[in-house]
């Protein structure tokens, strides 16, 4: 009886002998060159190696001291041995992954206390006092500067990124947050003009330069 396509098919699929597997990952583990837990190791793999045996490989691997392991949250991760320079890269590399993902938060929360103001400029006008419109305008402005100069940072350090899939990640998320802070500076535009719309033209300049403001 001719072999059918399932029985060349799983043929093809033979399970892995624990060399092959270990190899497997190991391979996997150099090309990609950054932290995976086994569950991330199984599924980038296709589940060629299962999540049980890539967690046992793993760890025997790591007490043969053939990679390196560490304990990240309620998991542990594995990645190939580096030298100190590739080491410190790496850290840096998850340090600025954390500040992204903290820039993201803080420029939300951002997002919502404009829409809180402006929502009180519609409901109270000119009888916003003074002295807190100066104190919000300058908290922003000084929180517009912060993240800017972060994000920035996060484009322009001198950090060396770990691959060019790490990379290309980095300046995906630095233009998208930086069109989110100019954005933030458009809707600080809007909120001048709905202030003006109140106050009027003169007293909106007056209080424009009592606030020291140069858009």
């Amino acid at each position: 009886m001719a072999p059918t396509k399932k029985d060349a098919k799983e043929e093809k699929e033979a399970k892995l002998t624990p060399q092959q597997s270990a190899d497997l990952i190991m391979d996997y583990l150099r090309k990609q060159n950054r932290p995976y837990s086994a569950t991330d190791v199984s599924t980038n793999l296709k589940n060629r190696v299962s999540k049980a045996v890539a967690a046992k490989l793993l760890k025997d691997m790591h007490e043969r001291k053939e990679i390196e392991g560490r304990a990240a949250g309620k998991q542990l991760v594995y990645h190939v041995i580096q030298d100190d320079a590739d080491e410190a890269d790496l850290e840096k590399l998850q340090e600025m992954d954390v500040e992204t993902s903290r820039l993201k938060s803080a420029t939300l929360e951002l997002k919502a206390e404009e829409k809180d103001l402006r929502q009180t400029l519609r409901q109270e006008g000119a009888q916003v006092p003074l002295p807190e419109l100066r104190v919000a305008v300058d908290t922003l402005r000084q929180e517009e500067a912060e993240l800017s100069a972060r994000l920035a940072t996060l484009k322009h350090g001198e950090i060396k990124p770990i691959s060019i899939k790490d990379r290309e990640q980095i300046n995906f998320e630095h233009r998208k947050w930086s069109r989110t802070a100019a954005a933030r500076k458009k809707i600080r535009k809007e909120l001048w003009a709905e202030i003006e719309s109140h106050l009027g033209k003169e007293k909106a300049a007056e209080t424009k330069e009592m606030l020291g403001l140069e858009f």
